[in-house]
């Protein structure tokens, strides 16, 4: 008989929060108006609605309501982002795009769809720790650079790539940066000003907000970045992306921001805090276990975790109480090894052993203490374990109140 389940997959995506539900309901059966039709009062109500979720968005990011342009999603929003402005007749003498070889690939195929229109795309590596190296960044910007696209947090490793430096480099050399930021938003401070980002990517259902639901953020000034729409018909969205507004996933993404940026750093602790414990727990009962990704800049919800000795698809099945991931949530249905950790120079049999775990609001402290005992019961007689829990030295508890073991987390 199957227990109660525990969760741990929230970089796949989240559980809509209550109170981003209760925000939403009305928009689907009494104000149920199209937020285009201002000339009667359920049109008018939807606007209004839609133009309190954008305030709510651009101030989550620092940003000016009139530079967020809604999309379905992170995926669109990282197209529009890519291809929109390779399209734009401003940007027509640079034909050069840099990227990083562990993005999303929501990133990756726009732009190889760019490369096959006739641009010049360049994938930057990463070191061991999944970072990208700065110096040879530099050394490969030049004046035929459009734009720099390198995502906030790795879905897969949760790893930060050094944005603000990134910005300050391209914005120094007159080169448009994008970020997709949809693992980090609502879990990272973003300012998009400081950041010295031109163009963000970002998702509802990430954030406990609705799928099908996303933004873009498009700089107005200093410089103004100029976008070609991949929709037409319509003229939404100041001409940028065309079609009926999702306006009860427009509220419920306005909602869960304003949720997220409230509790982020309490948030950041609380899930470090737990996180620490389940990484301690099972590197110390776990021989040759190791942690993905460099430890000291990474979200403070995710541990990418190999397991000697192991796949992690079988291991999965073993475990049908525990939610976890074996690779990322959207290339699952490839089956091939992960490329992230592949990029990072992690061994083929490493990433067969390789399992995710994120955590998220509703994660607990009882349910990372479950999740660790689950987690070694399916591993017994098939990896080797270092001693009993009983007899190792106590991790710091997962309370919440803990420090967590670098600021940077």
């Amino acid at each position: 008989m199957a227990g109660r389940l525990i969760y741990l997959d929230h970089n796949a995506t989240t559980p809509v929060d209550p109170r981003v539900l209760a925000a939403m309901l009305p928009y689907f059966t009494d104000d149920f108006g199209n937020a285009a039709s201002r000339q009667h009062r359920p049109g008018r109500l939807a606007a209004e609605a839609v133009e309190h979720a954008r305030r709510r968005v651009a101030a989550a990011l620092g940003a000016d309501p009139r530079e967020i342009v809604w999309t379905s999603g992170a995926t669109e929003a990282n197209n529009l982002a890519i291809q929109g402005v390779a399209a734009s007749a401003v940007y027509a003498r640079r034909r050069t795009i840099v990227t990083v070889r562990t993005e999303h690939r929501a990133v990756l195929d726009p732009c190889a769809a760019m490369a096959r229109a006739g641009y010049r795309v360049l994938y930057q590596p990463v070191d061991r720790g999944g970072r990208l190296d700065l110096e040879r960044l530099v050394r490969e910007l030049d004046d035929d650079t459009l734009l720099v696209s390198a995502m906030w947090a790795n879905n897969e490793t949760g790893v930060l790539h050094p944005i603000a430096e990134i910005g300050r480099l391209c914005k120094e050399r007159g080169i448009l940066f994008h970020t997709d930021a949809t693992q980090a938003f609502g879990r990272e401070p973003i300012d998009v000003e400081r950041a010295g980002i031109d163009l963000l990517s970002l998702s509802g259902h990430k954030i406990h907000g609705p799928k099908g639901v996303g933004a873009l953020y498009v700089r107005r000034k200093g410089p103004r970045v100029r976008c070609e729409p991949l929709l037409h018909g319509g003229g939404h969205e100041r001409g940028l992306r065309s079609g009926t507004l999702n306006v009860p996933g427009i509220v419920g993404l306005g909602q869960a921001s304003e949720i997220a940026v409230a509790h982020l750093h309490d948030e950041r602790r609380r899930l470090a805090a737990l996180r620490h414990r389940l990484e301690h727990e099972l590197l110390a009962a776990l021989a040759g276990a190791s942690v993905n990704g460099v430890r000291d800049h990474r979200l403070a919800n995710t541990l990418n975790l190999s397991i000697p000795g192991v796949e992690a698809e079988a291991l999965m099945a073993r475990m049908p109480d525990l939610a976890v991931s074996s690779s990322a949530a959207c290339s699952s249905a490839t089956r091939l090894p992960s490329y992230v950790l592949r990029a990072m120079g992690v061994g083929d049999a490493q990433i067969r052993g390789s399992l995710r775990f994120s955590l998220g609001r509703t994660t607990s402290a009882e349910e990372i203490e479950r999740a660790i005992a689950i987690l070694l019961d399916a591993c017994a007689g098939t990896v080797e374990t270092v001693a009993p829990r009983s007899s190792r030295r106590a991790a710091p508890t997962a309370d919440g109140r803990s420090t967590p073991p670098s600021a940077a987390e």
